[in-house]
């Protein structure tokens, strides 16, 4: 018995995928180079790439902080501590 026959739905095929259904070499061929074009494009977009990162950095955080309020606060005020030395340290070998 099939998937289909059951009536399961078929799960998504992402965008950098190419469907296993494809009979037609013209169809499988123009679905091949779509996906890599998707593939090159998720990988050479900066920017999109960044925001993801920063989006599952703060995500992270977020559930570090839930779980430990205490460290939370330590991690930021350590942070700034250490911001703060840098650039202090940084101006004072400018103005050297």
């Amino acid at each position: 018995m099939s998937i289909e026959s059951r009536g399961a739905a078929q799960a998504p095929v992402p965008r950098t995928a190419v469907s296993l259904g494809i009979t037609d070499p013209v169809e499988k061929a123009r679905a091949e180079l779509k996906a890599a074009l998707a593939a090159i494009e998720e990988k050479t977009n900066v920017p999109k790439r960044m925001t993801r990162a920063a989006d599952d950095a703060v995500t992270t955080a977020r559930g570090f902080v839930r779980k430990n309020p205490v460290g939370g606060v330590v991690a930021v005020v350590g942070t700034a501590v250490a911001v703060g030395v840098a650039v202090w340290g940084i101006v004072r070998l400018y103005t050297r």
